[in-house]
């Protein structure tokens, strides 16, 4: 996969255990040049040294749900580099007690919140990313398996997700015409900071590994070579789909 020339922006590195940095580490060793957000103060310390071996040029401040700062990281692509080749959005978040009960019981306000960060955020993207890609481009975001099928302590996530694979199919059929192509990926069950936030995690890791055809799971390097090769030329005629990386877990009843 030959990233060579192609610039993109990676939104959602938390750690070194973050899905957005096992997609930039592998980008940027297919020859890529990456801009890379941190959420606030308290991330800063631990993603700026990845931003640094990545020689990212832009490191920028991003909290979705803060009035601005999303359209200030597209302002500062823009005037760094003029267009963009792809955007990687790996943005996920619910309230505690919204994921960690019943979709039943969620709350209105949980709700909303849950599907402007992990949804709407995209859509954002999608917009302010448009006029960066006169020559088309890659959008691509996160997604899991219980966004199609109920997947215990998945939750609220549930619902999230399944708009969000919604919206990636609607983003691509409007975008199609200007060769803006639009995909998500859907890891299996991975040791990130946010999927801990999930009760019980533990089990989802192990019926994933139990139940997949070849009892594995996804490591940062797989999701970030798939996420490589939807960004390439290779993948020009790719586009609306959900990619899954997760050992067929998901073909199994």
């Amino acid at each position: 996969m030959d990233l060579r020339g192609k610039r993109g922006l990676i939104l959602g590195i938390a750690n070194d255990r973050s899905i957005a940095w096992g997609c930039a580490r592998v980008m940027a060793a297919c020859g890529a040049e990456l801009a890379v957000t941190y959420l606030d103060e308290q991330a800063e310390p631990h993603v700026r040294p990845l931003a640094e071996a990545l020689r990212a040029p832009l490191v920028l401040p991003c909290d979705v749900r803060q009035p601005g700062q999303l359209e200030a990281v597209f302002d500062a692509v823009r005037t760094a580099w003029g267009t963009i080749d792809f955007v990687i959005h790996a943005i996920a978040y619910a309230p505690k007690d919204d994921l960690q009960g019943r979709v039943v019981d969620c709350s209105a306000a949980g709700f909303a919140l849950a599907m402007d960060v992990s949804c709407h955020s995209f859509i954002r993207c999608a917009k302010l990313a448009e006029p960066l890609m006169p020559h088309g481009g890659c959008l691509l975001t996160f997604t899991f398996y219980g966004g199609e099928k109920v997947v215990p302590h998945y939750n609220l996530m549930g619902p999230v997700k399944a708009a969000l694979e919604a919206s990636v199919r609607s983003l691509a059929a409007e975008l199609g015409s200007r060769r803006i192509r639009v995909n998500a990926v859907s890891p299996g069950p991975m040791g990130t900071r946010a999927a801990f936030g999930l009760e019980h995690f533990d089990e989802l890791l192990g019926d994933a590994w139990s139940r997949a055809p070849e009892h594995m799971l996804a490591r940062l390097d797989d999701v970030g070579a798939v996420a490589a090769f939807l960004a390439s030329d290779g993948a020009r005629l790719v586009t609306g789909n959900v990619e899954y990386v997760d050992a067929g877990y998901h073909v199994m009843g």
